[in-house]
């Protein structure tokens, strides 16, 4: 029974240190990595959802969207890119909208302007204020993790950060000061026993 404790004991530390490190990693990833458009990992760029402009079809807030970079001739309508909004209610944002159609900016001069996409949000079905030209797309879409980006956001936060990882931390801390607690008195017992057997 008592080898049996032991194991049992053994094994949930290790799983604890298993969460912690692996909570520690998902942090460090999830602050390092997403929402950033100067780092990809493992070729993709990785942005929160954060509204449900694209819910109707293909994801929602809260989601973990994957984006591989491409080049922007060879998008087309259907495509789904991210791109740095120029729009006035967002500007500088990171929007992931699906292509309407091909384009030219609105700085087309009479003869010639530069190769725009109309994008928009497949929820409301409006487009984009503003045609979003090749310098500002991020790339395509290629893969949603459903929710994802709901469990990194809550990491981010002082709970995240208690349960996730100073709590498993701090049971793997108290059950190795246990464990010292019940060494150092079954060593006080037999250093006693030794000195009772001696008198």
């Amino acid at each position: 029974m008592k080898k049996t404790f032991e194991v049992i004991k053994t094994v949930l530390t290790w799983l604890i240190v298993l969460l912690a490190v692996c909570m520690m990693v998902f942090t460090i990833v999830s602050v390092t990595t997403f929402d950033r458009n100067d780092r990809a990992l493992f070729g993709y760029k990785m942005y929160i959802v954060r509204s449900d402009s694209m819910s109707a079809t293909d994801f929602k807030a809260g989601d973990l969207i994957l984006v591989r970079s491409v080049d922007p001739t060879t998008l087309q309508p259907g495509d789904i890119i991210a791109f740095t909004s120029q729009d006035s209610a967002n500007f500088g944002e990171t929007v992931t909208h699906k292509i309407r159609s091909l384009t030219t900016d609105a700085e087309a001069t009479t003869y010639e302007g530069k190769p725009a996409f109309i994008t928009y949000g497949t929820t409301t079905d409006t487009d984009d204020e503003m045609p979003v030209t090749y310098p500002y797309v991020l790339g395509k879409y290629e893969k949603c993790l459903s929710g994802v980006g709901n469990f990194f956001q809550f990491l981010k936060t002082t709970p995240g950060y208690i349960l996730c990882i100073f709590l498993p931390f701090f049971l793997l801390i108290l059950m190795e000061g246990i464990n010292c607690v019940r060494l150092f008195k079954r060593y006080k017992s037999e250093e006693q026993r030794e000195i009772q057997a001696q008198q």
